[in-house]
């Protein structure tokens, strides 16, 4: 970790605290990182609007830097925090956003409609998948935000600055 990202991170070092959560912390990581169901950019998305929606400054800040590394589109992966303003996003990913919101809101407000239009779109294993992985960003998300962990500034070596989400909700990186 120390020569991918120059350090270790936050929510590494906490969570090392308990090497046995830390252990399957990190393999549950890796093992969503190697699903390939779902497009890498909705996936990226996903995350992002949760850990918007949560106040997962830590989360939105790699998953922007992430999304750099892997090649998706960073004038969109910009937009994420204020997606329902931004007209950069297809229909499809306004969908994949409004589930992963929907999913994090408690209690979860998924309709049918929605899941209807997602599985037309995605297929099942797809839609499983992104469920799957909105679950999980859920998990990463609480977890970091529960502990306290902020931004890293992951996202600073990111050519297009990352928008803060409008209002009082959501995140903004220190």
């Amino acid at each position: 970790m120390i020569k991918q990202f120059g350090a270790i991170p936050e929510p590494v070092e906490v969570v090392w605290h308990n090497p046995n959560v830390a252990t399957v912390s990190l393999e549950m990581g890796r093992k969503v990182a190697e699903w390939n169901a779902c497009d890498e950019h909705l996936k990226s998305f996903a995350h992002m609007a949760v850990a918007a929606m949560v106040g997962c400054s830590w989360c939105l800040d790699f998953g922007y830097f992430q999304a750099q590394h892997k090649g998706l589109d960073l004038a969109k992966a910009s937009q994420v925090p204020r997606w329902r303003e931004s007209g950069v996003f297809t229909p499809l990913e306004r969908d994949v956003m409004e589930y992963a919101e929907a999913m994090t809101s408690t209690p979860i407000t998924v309709t049918d409609e929605l899941s209807a239009r997602l599985l037309e779109q995605l297929g099942p294993a797809a839609l499983v998948e992104l469920t799957a992985l909105i679950g999980f960003a859920n998990l990463s998300t609480r977890v970091n935000t529960a502990h306290g962990i902020t931004s890293e500034g992951y996202s600073d070596a990111c050519e297009i600055p990352l928008t803060k989400r409008p209002g009082k909700a959501g995140v903004v990186l220190k």
